[in-house]
């Protein structure tokens, strides 16, 4: 057992004693597939402990998200893939290389001016023929995916001048959606007001994933607090009018936010 649980050294040793032949049932048998909904379920728990504020939570959810990590560059290195070493050496290189105006002679007056000359590096690394595009994960949220996407295109001018004009674009698609006569077309063109929406969300600076997932928070401690209203009162919920329950939303929304 390491002496200083605090190092990072610590960990990679614990990590390789648990994957050991004489080790962890568990850990001895995950594979790089099989820890792809951990690794997953462990971002999401980072972002909850971000949304809720908490310190200590976000420390302990980082930790176990870096554990997926550490996971990955063990059984990497017991196939010899890669090591652990080598994940961080590649990061290195690339903050380095990413970074001309701290490390090298490049300049850049501000964070825009930065965003665009690391899109411009980034392009400059790609083979030629492969979009911009191709390196945000398919995977990833819609939403997110969607910001992403806008945010790449737009280091590059393909962007409105300013979110009025994205405003405008939004009034166009619901009309689209209004005149939309089939299920096809409606699906479509909500698509299109869904993009447009995170579109005036990355322009002011709105994420709109986290405030979906803020809003559907809200959403749940309103309408829990509304069942223990009923509860308290000795009512059906299903069994009030639209306007009754909606006399317990308002309730609800001045007791718990």
């Amino acid at each position: 057992m390491p002496e200083d649980l605090s190092t990072f050294e610590a960990l990679t040793d614990i990590i390789a004693r648990l994957r050991a032949p004489d080790g962890c049932p568990w850990d001895r048998k995950q594979t790089h597939r099989s820890l792809r909904e951990h690794l997953l379920a462990e971002s999401y728990e980072v972002l909850e402990a971000l949304d809720r504020g908490d310190d200590n939570e976000l420390c302990g959810e980082l930790g176990d998200l870096l554990l997926q990590i550490v996971l990955h560059g063990q059984i990497a290195a017991e196939a010899g893939e890669f090591t652990t070493g080598d994940v961080i050496e590649k990061l290195n290189k690339k903050l380095i290389y990413r970074h001309p105006h701290i490390f090298g002679t490049g300049t850049a007056k501000d964070a825009e001016e930065v965003a665009h000359n690391w899109e411009v590096l980034k392009q400059q690394e790609r083979a030629e023929g492969v979009s911009m595009l191709d390196g945000v994960p398919r995977q990833m949220p819609a939403l997110s995916y969607s910001r992403e996407v806008q945010k790449r295109v737009g280091r590059v001018g393909f962007d409105w001048a300013d979110v009025d004009g994205v405003i405008e674009k939004l009034v166009e698609e619901i009309g689209e959606l209004k005149r939309a006569e089939n299920d096809a077309e409606r699906a479509s063109e909500f698509g299109d007001l869904l993009f447009t929406l995170v579109n005036i969300a990355r322009r002011m600076d709105v994420d709109a994933e986290a405030a979906l997932r803020e809003a559907n928070e809200r959403f749940y401690r309103r309408f829990s607090y509304m069942e223990e209203l009923c509860r308290r009162r000795g009512l059906k919920i299903e069994k009030l009018s639209f306007g009754e329950q909606n006399k317990l939303w308002k309730e609800a929304k001045k007791e718990v936010g």
